[in-house]
């Protein structure tokens, strides 16, 4: 076990957005995390970042052990106009364990390039952010959160605002950080790439509706209860897809 999530709760001073959150994370697990807009996804991202402490519940971690995030946010369209490198926006994933700051030595830079390298885009670390296309900016960002050292990423809807094309590589570079041994968590709204491609899924509305493979919790019900709407669950490749339900469907 990396982390656990033991009955944990949020308030933001009123009512809970969260409540009795009970999820363990294993080590080298790839565990995608869905429900609908208010369901508690961010604050939980949020917990887990240490920016939020929970106000029911506890976390905990395996002994011996410390947690280390790394936190790679949605693509920002803003972002990429700021005047800055892509080794140097690496970089800046290091700053809080420099001793250099905000200058950084020769180690640190060979550090960014070989991360560089390991993601693919090395050629491009001179160029600015505007110059790279959607999947390499994605990239840069997971390079910023490795640079930090983590031994757990956690990202915010990787595959939001994204072609299918983008969407292949980001899995693709998800299971390669999983093979290197990351724990990787993500939220996304996409149901079916999470049930196509992700050996685990957590249904999150306001406190665990399912937790599973994509067969075991994606079936109608789940579905219903977890976005408040009926959907109808179909079964291709023993994959599940989830579809807009027809008029008078069975439920």
């Amino acid at each position: 076990m990396m982390v656990h999530l033991d009955g944990v709760g949020f308030g933001y001073g009123g009512p809970l957005v969260l409540h009795d959150v009970n999820a363990a994370i294993e080590s080298g697990e790839v565990v995608g995390i869905i429900g609908p807009s208010g369901a508690g996804k961010t604050t939980l991202l949020r917990i887990l970042l240490g920016e939020l402490v929970p106000t029911q519940g506890s976390i905990h971690v395996a002994p011996g052990s410390a947690l280390a995030v790394g936190y790679v946010p949605q693509m920002d369209a803003g972002e990429r106009t700021f005047p800055i490198t892509v080794e140097e926006t690496v970089l800046l994933g290091g700053a809080a364990l420099s001793s250099r700051r905000p200058w950084f030595d020769r180690a640190e830079r060979r550090r960014a390039h070989g991360i560089l390298e390991r993601l693919g885009i090395a050629a491009f670390a001179a160029a600015r952010l505007d110059e790279l296309s959607g999947g390499q900016f994605q990239r840069v960002l997971i390079g910023r959160a490795l640079m930090s050292q983590p031994n757990l990423l956690v990202l915010d809807e990787p595959t939001s605002g994204i072609d299918l094309k983008t969407r292949s590589q980001v899995l693709q570079l998800v299971d390669e950080l999983r093979a290197d041994g990351y724990t990787v968590i993500l939220t996304t709204h996409d149901l079916n790439w999470v049930a196509a491609h992700l050996p685990r899924i957590i249904c999150l509305n306001r406190t665990v509706v399912a937790d599973g493979s994509p067969l075991q919790v994606l079936t109608g019900a789940v579905v219903r209860q977890t976005y408040g709407a009926a959907m109808d669950v179909l079964v291709h490749n023993g994959r599940p897809v989830v579809v807009d339900a027809v008029e008078g469907s069975a439920p």
